[in-house]
């Protein structure tokens, strides 16, 4: 097949799942396309720049992702309705992507289009939500940093040595507040309540209509 740079993204986020950043190489990424390391350059001039595109792709389908939510709400939702739908959607979208999170949060950094466009939006939410804007940057990066951390501890390697039964044994009697918690909601439930949690903070920061 005819090398592309698209094909060449579909490559490297492969290798990247399997081997992470240190890992990830030019000459991995055309040994999975059968080419020659040289072929690749043409259409992706280095790892750097490979690295852009992967992190440009995971922010743009999240973009797309969160424009599909955000069409499916219903009339008149308010704010914090289209908040939930953008990061929701966001975790959702990054999460398909082993080591997602670790692109997405490079990717304002190399200017991604996507990110930028993530960013434009939240910002756009925020502002017509009545949040004053010496307040706005820190409420977005607030809510997309909190998206990016969670997914992260999901996507963590899991413990390099085994956890047995004797580790856990006394567990509930040293630390019962903590494993209660720990307990208490799955994962999809427990990222709801935080989202909402730091909307209903950032809603302090909203003056009353009239006030």
């Amino acid at each position: 097949m005819k090398l592309t740079a698209d094909r060449i993204i579909d490559a490297g986020m492969a290798v990247f799942a399997e081997s992470g950043y240190h890992g990830l190489s030019m000459r991995q990424v055309a040994e999975r396309l059968g080419a020659h390391a040289g072929s690749l350059y043409y259409h992706v001039p280095s790892k750097s720049a490979l690295l852009q595109l992967m992190a440009d792709r995971v922010a743009r389908q999240a973009y797309d992702a969160g424009s599909a939510a955000l069409a499916a709400l219903p009339e008149g939702a308010d704010w914090k309705a289209r908040i939930e739908a953008q990061v929701v959607t966001l975790r959702r979208s990054i999460r398909q992507h082993a080591g997602g999170a670790i692109m997405f949060a490079d990717s304002p950094k190399v200017l991604s289009a996507g990110a930028l466009s993530l960013m434009e939006r939240l910002l756009r939410t925020l502002s017509d939500a009545g949040v004053p804007d010496d307040h706005l940057i820190v409420a977005a990066d607030t809510l997309l940093s909190h998206v990016t951390g969670y997914v992260l501890q999901e996507q963590s390697e899991p413990p390099a040595l085994p956890v047995t039964e004797a580790d856990v044994a006394d567990l509930p009697e040293r630390f019962p507040l903590t494993l209660a918690a720990a307990a208490a909601y799955d994962q999809e439930e427990k990222f709801l309540r935080s989202v909402r949690m730091l909307c209903a903070g950032i809603g302090t920061l909203i003056e009353p209509a009239g006030a």
